[in-house]
């Protein structure tokens, strides 16, 4: 695949991450949207479905790594970098989603920030974000270290 197919690709495939931000609100359960986009200091916690709202998360998630995973792939060619990051993915989801429920059952008595960041990672593609530039400094490097 040339460079410039490669490249017109990897941005199609951020414009897919951007729609399904963009379609949130039709394709997925989340009632924690409107409630942080209002005046959620002095609101109490929205009613909401836990297996309704996990399986949603899910969802949400798995869209957003398969894309993410698929730009991995598309940006870099390298199968060892998409299974990194596979597992990177998967072992994020089980912690992170672990936090966010044990938070959200305890009506997040510890503040609304670490839930709201918690949430932002799982229903945002954030990880692509980072490791895109991560895997490029460290191919880099191993060019730099290879050259002497």
């Amino acid at each position: 695949m040339s460079r410039t197919v490669r490249w017109i690709l990897a941005i199609f495939l951020f414009v897919l991450l951007i729609a399904v931000r963009a379609f949130q609100k039709y394709l997925f359960y989340d009632p924690f949207i409107q409630y942080f986009a209002s005046d959620f200091l002095a609101k109490p916690i929205p009613e909401y479905n836990i297996f309704k709202l996990f399986l949603s998360l899910l969802f949400r998630y798995l869209i957003n790594t398969i894309i993410s995973l698929v730009i991995i792939y598309v940006i870099f060619q390298k199968k060892g970098l998409v299974r990194f990051s596979v597992k990177f993915y998967t072992a994020a989801f089980i912690f992170l989603s672990f936090v966010y429920f044990i938070l959200l059952q305890m009506e997040m008595l510890d503040g609304y920030l670490l839930t709201f960041y918690i949430r932002r990672f799982l229903i945002h593609p954030v990880f692509v974000l980072i490791l895109v530039p991560s895997f490029y400094y460290q191919q880099k490097l191993v060019r730099q270290t290879k050259k002497l």
